[in-house]
């Protein structure tokens, strides 16, 4: 098929180039001439493991395309729109640039085209897209919810493998049309699930305040964890070996962040706020979720008294999680906030994420001092502060880090170190829930 994605962001990229890799001739376009041409150079504007070879092979062979022109919209049996939807202060979800890329495509369009909402959509905008298109063209046209449940890290593989397919649409002939773009994906397993448009956008929410929601009870369990004594990764293997409650996103940690799940869980609360009714779990997902961003901070300003200032901590880690370079929402930011306002120099390393996350900070008037080697970061520091699970963190030489810090003292957001060998190598040691004996 002939295919066009509006929008290179995470997921039009991905989606367009596995698709481009399934044989199917995709145009992925995007309004920022500059990136367009960066990606005809073979250059991938985000960091995703696999997606840049893959984006190139598919390039270099002449299925994917990049453009910042609609022209091959007139051609495209989808057109998947992949653009950004961000929340407002009130948390609604922004839909201006749906709407905008809809006015972009519209003079385009063919009949029988199927547009594809492949955003994140707050329910009841399939039936707004559907309705503004036909304010904008007199063709005939399909729209269909796509929701993607792609991974940050994983987005290629999950794309490429994925548990479900949602195909939302009012007419079976657009579902049909879909379903068989996806068929390389079904040989072995049906996954396509069919529902309404408003089924398929509720299911997308529905599934991510879920996630959410188990992130923030295991960090809650993990709080009183560290009051009354008990260890949170043996409560966490307890309770996940019950395949009621299965092991994944049973790991505390310094809170979510991202782009999908902040967004999400206020977009969901926002949408039941219309209708009358307070989300009172999903309200309180997000209650504990800011509480948990501060957590790790807590712990630091506990084992100094209250007195920072003039004190150095390293960040190791600044991407909301591993296998990014995406730092929305990353409880990286909150961190650096709290140790600023308490007078304290801030060092950061991320394989990855540093740029960004220096440049954000920039425009927050924080200073940071970002380092190459995660090592030099810590020579004379006060604190080290393990944010992301990346896995350059996980074993580190714990002697090394000894020898740069004042003082053998590490604070582990991410619960990465086995607590009897650093307190045997003679560290002070704090986590998230762990049962700790100095």
């Amino acid at each position: 098929m002939k295919l066009s994605i509006i929008g290179t962001g995470y997921v039009g990229l991905v989606t367009g180039t596995c698709f481009a890799e399934m044989g199917h001739e995709v145009t992925c376009i995007d309004i920022d001439a500059a990136k367009v041409e960066r990606m005809k150079k073979g250059e991938c504007p985000i960091f995703e493991p696999g997606l840049e070879p893959l984006m190139q092979s598919n390039f270099n062979e002449g299925r994917l395309h990049f453009d910042n022109s609609y022209d091959s919209v007139t051609k495209a049996e989808a057109i998947f729109l992949a653009v950004g939807t961000p929340s407002s202060d009130d948390g609604q979800a922004d839909l201006k640039y749906v709407f905008g890329a809809c006015d972009s495509i519209a003079p385009y369009l063919k009949d029988g085209s199927v547009v594809v909402v492949k955003s994140t959509v707050p329910v009841g905008t399939g039936d707004k897209v559907r309705e503004h298109l036909k304010s904008k063209t007199n063709k005939k046209f399909f729209v269909v919810n796509n929701p993607e449940f792609l991974k940050e890290g994983s987005a290629v593989e999950d794309f490429m493998k994925p548990e479900r397919i949602i195909i939302g649409a009012k007419e079976d002939a657009a579902a049909d049309i879909i379903e068989e773009l996806y068929e390389p994906f079904n040989r072995q397993v049906k996954r396509t699930i069919r529902m309404s448009n408003i089924s398929a956008e509720m299911t997308k929410y529905a599934a991510n305040c879920f996630l959410a929601t188990k992130i923030s009870f295991m960090n809650e369990v993990a709080r009183l964890c560290d009051i009354v004594g008990a260890d949170v990764e043996e409560v966490r293997h307890g309770i996940s070996t019950d395949s009621r409650i299965g092991s994944q996103f049973l790991y505390p940690g310094p809170g979510y962040g991202g782009s999908c799940f902040p967004k999400d869980v206020k977009a969901l609360v926002f949408t039941a706020k219309e209708h009358g009714i307070n989300f009172k779990i999903v309200e309180a997902v997000e209650e504990v979720n800011k509480e948990q961003k501060k957590y790790l901070v807590g712990k630091v300003k506990k084992h100094f008294n209250n007195d920072l200032k003039g004190k150095t901590f390293v960040l190791w880690g600044t991407a909301f999680k591993a296998n990014t370079d995406d730092i929305r929402e990353t409880p990286a930011i909150d961190t650096a906030v709290a140790l600023h306002e308490a007078g304290a120099k801030i060092r950061i390393h991320d394989p990855e994420a540093a740029d960004h996350f220096e440049q954000l900070m920039t425009k927050m008037g924080i200073p940071v001092d970002q380092f190459e080697n995660k090592y030099d970061a810590l020579n004379g520091a006060d604190g080290l502060l393990v944010m992301t699970e990346w896995k350059q963190y996980r074993a580190p030489d714990f002697e090394e880090i000894k020898s740069r810090l004042n003082a053998p003292l590490i604070f582990d957001g991410r619960n990465l170190y086995n607590t009897k060998k650093v307190l045997e190598q003679g560290f002070t040691y704090y986590a998230i829930g762990k049962h700790i004996k100095g």
